[in-house]
């Protein structure tokens, strides 16, 4: 009875009423965090597939933010199920990781995402799986778009790729637009700043 469980508490969460349904691979590493990928799972992995038939539906349920990694990427915890979440739609400035300073503003963004939502319920509005099998998703504390709020304090910019269509995209812009004419956060640096997708290429991994 337990596996079924596991399968239906995984289908309520990888599918989303807002975006084309696909096949979904779930397998948990040997950390035991929970892993999504809509492309297969990796070598020597056992994954559950979720076919392509079964219904989507909205997951409503809260989740606690147990660790916040950067300004844009958090891991949440409940239903049985802990994984990282990769804000949609914005880019931090990057941290650099333990061998290479990061940018500047990266270590506040992630010290304000800290203040806004660590240690706290939020719910969460998924967008299918991105890079490194991390769920895409908007985060709400206490219905506030958490996501927004970081562009607004001109601590991320719009993520310069691929967005799901069903993002209301004009409402990040919107937001960014506001930040650059305050000259809020990262904004202040004028000329000297440079986007996370730009530091990326010249410090590649």
């Amino acid at each position: 009875m337990r596996p079924v469980i596991h399968i239906l508490v995984i289908v309520f969460w990888v599918l989303s009423a807002s975006q084309a349904i696909c096949d979904v691979y779930s397998w948990t590493d040997e950390n035991g965090i929970r892993h999504f990928s809509n492309v297969s799972s990796p070598y020597g992995k056992k994954a559950t597939q979720i076919p392509e038939s079964v219904s989507s539906v909205i997951d409503k349920s809260n989740f606690l933010v147990t660790k916040v990694f950067d300004g844009d990427t958090v891991q949440v915890q409940g239903r049985e199920l802990e994984f990282r979440i990769r804000m949609v739609a914005i880019d931090a400035p990057e941290t650099g990781g333990s061998k290479k300073n990061g940018q500047p503003y990266s270590q506040r963004a992630k010290e304000a995402l800290t203040q806004l939502i660590q240690g706290k319920k939020v719910r969460l509005k998924q967008y299918g799986t991105g890079g490194y099998n991390r769920v895409l998703a908007e985060i709400f504390s206490q219905d506030v778009n958490i996501n927004l709020v970081m562009v607004r304090r001109g601590l991320a910019e719009v993520y310069r790729g691929r967005l799901p269509e069903s993002l209301d995209f004009g409402s990040y812009e919107k937001a960014e637009a506001a930040a650059r004419r305050r000259r809020a956060g990262m904004w202040s640096l004028g000329k000297a700043y440079k986007s996370p997708k730009t530091w990326r290429k010249e410090n590649p991994r």
